[in-house]
């Protein structure tokens, strides 16, 4: 039994050696790129590691001489699946805490929309909300300041989202009533990163529960028919 034991121990050392010197070397190419900041993780590919950046999602392989930027596909199925935005969801649901939330009463579908309080069309959105909850819509926000993350929208914003009462906030700045500085630990930064690893570059970006994202403003009445189809070709019902 011991000498099984220590067998299983010298395999999982061995293991997490191997590991720990993979990741190294993608490390050493992000470093070659001038990118710090990463997450590595396992990938779906043989050989192959994802990296989460602040640029977005990239796929290295395990000696770190190869990179290929942008989403992976699994096409396996009746149906393609972004595996790359599957992935990030696990992220995006981490931040629901700090997401300001339009709930439907009778909720059929949620959406994750990422938005700008400069954007038209992020306010032709809002203003037909209790459309989109009338129909089942139930409606996510988080930040995603077009102009980065030194703008004075994304100052805004961060006051929105460290507001009391944040609902209010945010209604009433897309009503025009401008917004009261707040401050408090949430980083719309992250939001940010978050936005662009999902491959978002305009406002509203509108991100489905299965990773799904549907770019630029959909009506309520064309958002839910296109919700009730989607659902329906993934889920085979």
């Amino acid at each position: 039994m011991k000498k099984g034991l220590a067998m299983f121990s010298l395999l999982a050392a061995a293991l997490c050696g191997t590991a720990h010197a993979d990741d190294a070397a993608v490390q050493q190419s992000m470093a070659k790129l001038g990118v710090q900041s990463t997450d590595i993780q396992s990938s779906p590919v043989a050989g192959m590691k994802t990296v989460l950046t602040n640029s977005g999602v990239l796929y290295v392989t395990e000696d770190g001489k190869h990179i290929i930027q942008g989403p992976m596909y699994d096409v396996s199925g009746a149906q393609p699946v972004n595996v790359t935005n599957q992935l990030l969801m696990g992220k995006l649901n981490a931040l629901d805490k700090e997401m300001i939330v339009y709930k439907a009463s009778q909720e059929k579908h949620v959406i994750t929309v990422f938005t700008d309080i400069t954007c038209g069309y992020c306010h032709k959105l809002h203003e037909e909300m209790k459309d989109y909850n009338a129909l089942g819509i139930t409606v996510r926000y988080l930040a995603f300041p077009r102009q980065g993350v030194q703008s004075q929208a994304e100052q805004d914003m961060k006051s929105i989202w460290c507001a009391k009462d944040r609902n209010k906030a945010f209604d009433e700045a897309m009503n025009g009533k401008g917004v009261q500085a707040a401050s408090c630990d949430i980083n719309i930064a992250n939001h940010y990163a978050l936005g662009v690893q999902f491959g978002v570059n305009g406002t509203p970006a509108i991100v489905l529960n299965d990773g799904y994202v549907v770019p630029g403003y959909q009506g309520p009445k064309e958002m839910k028919a296109f919700l009730d189809e989607h659902k329906k070709q993934t889920s085979g019902k």
